[in-house]
């Protein structure tokens, strides 16, 4: 199983849909609401150049938004 964290803020919709697929598909990811987490916006920064959310690494393969084949394809899941 591969290693999701996603990078979020809790007003954000495509944070809040990018979860949604995670879930619906049973991939366990770790959160960091970089709103409320000072060192995860800096390694957010830092991964992806940009404080825009949400961002997903998922095994060192950075998403930036929720590009949701690109997600599914880094997860070895069939884009539906």
């Amino acid at each position: 199983m591969p290693e999701v964290t996603i990078y979020t803020t809790p007003t954000c919709s495509w944070c809040a849909a990018a979860k949604r697929f995670l879930e619906e598909h049973n991939i366990e990811y770790t959160e960091y609401d970089v709103s409320e987490d000072e060192e995860a916006l800096e390694r957010l920064v830092r991964l992806s150049g940009q404080t825009g959310v949400p961002v997903l690494d998922i095994d060192g393969e950075i998403v930036i938004g929720f590009d949701k084949s690109r997600i599914a394809e880094l997860l070895g899941l069939e884009d539906d």
